[in-house]
């Protein structure tokens, strides 16, 4: 396995009671990298996110993270390694503040969650790091809005700080702007290029305007297999693509 992959699947593969949802994938992820997935629906995006992240486990193939074989390791194991998923950690409490929110993320990384009989001014100490991550997201005015109150672009926003707070090495982003207008869908896009400075990101996306504009490699699923990969100018001008994927997209 190469050290300049963070991520590597070997004909990883997933069958439901005769139907395969994921067919020998092979996937390299290079190290500092935002890698997209991408394809249309039913193609098996979100089941190699659940592969991945072991939420399903393989039915064969393996998974090598930094080298490692981590196919037959738990979520918790395999978040503890530095693969977080967004959804996984992103503990949204609607009603509580937008501060209040990265702050229990970063008690999670300091392991007190559950030391309820700890004042809560001993959290105090953590405000600084979750101004900081508020900082990174564009959300700093906002640290005292309640949660529920923040416009939909900025909960993701919130969401990818939460995830943040952990520091993750590998940043898994299942569709970051779905449902969102034009304007929260680039300023969401800008975010993660921002902080995938210092990390690997890769990201299951139907956008094709935020995958041209922040992903390095591109990865296309059809029907659970890999039909093309590349960068978005080689991937979009593939026949393949532009039948299998482009036309559902526009047509």
């Amino acid at each position: 396995m190469s050290t300049d992959y963070i991520l590597q699947t070997r004909d990883l593969t997933k069958e439901f009671k005769g139907f395969v949802a994921v067919d020998k994938v092979n996937l390299q992820v290079q190290r500092g990298t935002i890698h997209a997935l991408i394809g249309p629906n039913g193609a098996g995006k979100t089941t190699v996110f659940n592969l991945l992240t072991k939420f399903l486990t393989p039915t064969r193939g393996t998974i090598h993270f930094n080298g490692i074989d981590i196919t037959p390791e738990r979520s918790a194991q395999i978040a503890r390694r530095g693969v977080v998923r967004s959804f996984q950690i992103s503990a949204v409490f609607p009603h509580l503040s937008v501060l209040e929110n990265v702050r229990i993320a970063l008690q999670r990384k300091l392991g007190t969650s559950f030391h309820f009989w700890r004042s809560a001014k001993s959290l105090d100490v953590l405000n600084g790091r979750a101004m900081e991550l508020l900082e990174a997201v564009d959300l700093r005015s906002f640290a005292d809005t309640v949660t529920v109150e923040l416009p939909y672009g900025r909960k993701r926003a919130l969401e990818i700080a939460t995830t943040l707070a952990l520091e993750p090495e590998l940043m898994l982003l299942d569709e970051p702007t779905q449902g969102m207008g034009h304007e929260d869908v680039g300023r969401v896009a800008d975010l993660i290029k921002r902080v995938a400075a210092n990390r690997t990101v890769l990201m299951v996306e139907h956008n094709l305007g935020v995958v041209s504009h922040i992903c390095d490699t591109i990865t296309v699923l059809q029907r659970g297999a890999v039909l093309a990969e590349g960068p978005y100018e080689v991937v979009s001008a593939d026949a393949r693509v532009l039948e299998a994927y482009m036309g559902t997209a526009h047509g």
